[in-house]
This record gives C-alpha cells, sequence and structure tokens, in this order.
C-alpha cells in the first residue's frame, strides 16, 4: 500500500498547486482537508480549485455539502476514511491536502468521542457571545476547562465557542474528551506529513492579492445569492473569510473598500493562527519554509523514498 501524502500549511501558501505536482508525479488522487472547501456554493470565496488548476487529477470531497447544513470533523472523518481506502485499494496515492488542522490531526490521531451539542445550546453559547464577546467567553472558559482556554488563541471566537458549548452540553471539559480519541484512519507508518511554512511578510501579501482577485472572480455574487437564500449567519459557511464582510457591505452597512480591507485583515489573522496551530499540533512535521513548486517537490520526494521503503 502507498503511503498517503498530506500537504498542510496556511491560506494562500501554495497547498493546491503542490498538491497537484505530487499527485502527478505519485499516481495519486486529491483528498479535501478543508472546512470551507467542501461546501456547494462556497466555490470562489473558499478558494475551490477551478477545473483547469485540478490539471485531471481525480479530487475528493470538494463542494459536495449544502451550505445551509453544518458539518462537522466526524463527519469529514468518516468520508476521507472511505475515500482514502478506495484509492489505495487501486494502487494509488491519497494526497490529503487543506488547512483545517483538525482534519488532519483526526486523520492521524483519532478524535475525540464528543456527543453532539443541541442547538439550543448552540445558541445559548451565541448569546452569551454575542453579549460578551470573546473576552466574555474566554473567561467563562477559563473556570470550566482552563487547559482549552490556555490553548485557544484570545481571538479565536470559533474554538472558544466550540469548548465552552461542550461543557455547557455535557457537563465535561473539552480536555477531558480530547484525552481519548478513536477511529485513527492512517497509523504512523501509512503517511507523511509535510507543512508549508511561507515568510510571513509575503503571505500576507499574497492574501491581499488573492482577495482582490476573487473580487473580480465573483465573490461579491456569491454572497449576494448566499446571502439571498436567507441562510442562518452562524452556520459555518457564512463564516467563510472575507463573507460576514461581503454580506454586510450587501445590506448597506458598510461601503466596499472597508468590506475589503476588513476581509483582508481578518484572513491575516486567521493565517497567523494557522502558523501557531501548525507549531503547537505538528510539531513534528517538516517545514517548507519558502520555495516554488519544484522546490516543495524535492523536498517531498526525498521523504516518500524513506516512507515508501
Amino acid at each position: 500500500m502507498k503511503p498517503a501524502i498530506l500537504i498542510h500549511g496556511p491560506t494562500a501558501s501554495g497547498k493546491t498547486a503542490l498538491s497537484i505536482s505530487v499527485a502527478r508525479k505519485y499516481d495519486g488522487e486529491i483528498v479535501n482537508a478543508d472546512s470551507m472547501q467542501v461546501y456547494d456554493r462556497l466555490k470562489v470565496i473558499s478558494a475551490r480549485p477551478s477545473e483547469e488548476e485540478m490539471e485531471g487529477v481525480p479530487h475528493h470531497l470538494f463542494g459536495h455539502v449544502p451550505v445551509y447544513t453544518r458539518f462537522s470533523t466526524g463527519q469529514w472523518l468518516e468520508q476521507a476514511r472511505t475515500v482514502i481506502e478506495d484509492i489505495q485499494k487501486r494502487d494509488k496515492t491519497a494526497v490529503v491536502v487543506g488547512g483545517t488542522g483538525l482534519y488532519l490531526l483526526a486523520l492521524t490521531e483519532g478524535l475525540s468521542d464528543i456527543p453532539p451539542v443541541p442547538e439550543e445550546t448552540r445558541h445559548e453559547v451565541l448569546d452569551i457571545a454575542k453579549a460578551e464577546g470573546v473576552r466574555g467567553l474566554k473567561i467563562r472558559l477559563q473556570v470550566v476547562d482552563p487547559e482549552a482556554a490556555a490553548r485557544i488563541d484570545d481571538n479565536d471566537r470559533q474554538r472558544l465557542t466550540r469548548a465552552y458549548e461542550v461543557w455547557l452540553a455535557t457537563g465535561r471539559s473539552l480536555t477531558s474528551f480530547q484525552t481519548h480519541k478513536t477511529n485513527q484512519v492512517l497509523n504512523p507508518d501509512e503517511w507523511l506529513g509535510v507543512a508549508l511554512t511561507p515568510p510571513r511578510a509575503k503571505l500576507y501579501a499574497r492574501i491581499d492579492r488573492r482577495f482582490e482577485g476573487m473580487l473580480m472572480e465573483g465573490a461579491m455574487e456569491e454572497a449576494r445569492q448566499l446571502q439571498a437564500l436567507g441562510i442562518d449567519p452562524d452556520l459555518p459557511a457564512m463564516k467563510a473569510h472575507g463573507m460576514p464582510w461581503l454580506t454586510a457591505f450587501i445590506r448597506g452597512e458598510i461601503d466596499s473598500a472597508t468590506a475589503a480591507e476588513n476581509a483582508k485583515r481578518d484572513t491575516r489573522r486567521y493565517a497567523k493562527r494557522q502558523f501557531t496551530w501548525i507549531g503547537r499540533q505538528f510539531p513534528f512535521w517538516p517545514r517548507i519554509p519558502s520555495g516554488e513548486t519544484k522546490t516543495r517537490m524535492r523536498v517531498i520526494s526525498a521523504l516518500y523514498r524513506e516512507v515508501d521503503r
């Protein structure tokens, strides 16, 4: 069985181009590990690869989830398991690529068996977040789950919300669940993983340029379509990078320049958090700090030869 190749990195770090080159070299098929690229109406805003970019390489788990649903890590893990097993049965290489570190962590280490959180609990925590802000959530979490509070960035609203709603729904801390993981898909000798960590100044400039390109390619129209559907703004798809600001512009609350600048800023901040996540959760993954696709391919080729012995 060929080892799977996992490619992680912050947004706009060049994962798509590298994954396609890797798949072409190792007779592979690409499996999405990005929590926004799974949604069906987020083609532009999530930077989902186009047919032209795919270069004929089979892609899996892209754009298959309705935007009006809440897609969990557990659901992704089970779907990824099925897809990866099928790819490997056909003696091909599974190339798993994406910026959602939790997906890759679940794939290689398993997933905590956390019961589903009731919708009423989600709404209760959202009300708390609106009233008290992320600072209020952080303070509450420090009382019930100090370990999670210490791990989670002060501005990471999504993870703070998740940790607090788990405690509220179950009476147990998120940390207590995370110490017992199950459903591991890939054993340590069945994969290799690399993290792309380009210079931050260059990455941030690329994020800005890419968002400008998204606007020209139809990001605003995508936002208009989602707004017209009346989708709950608390659903994950409506929190895609830039989406809250674009919809605020559509509602007439801010001007287009402010929407664009705020979207870029938030995406840069997200990339910063991704760097932190890589450092904390993937300390032993080889880093590829810079270089074009050819340079990065040489690093992966050397690692692949070691794993495939």
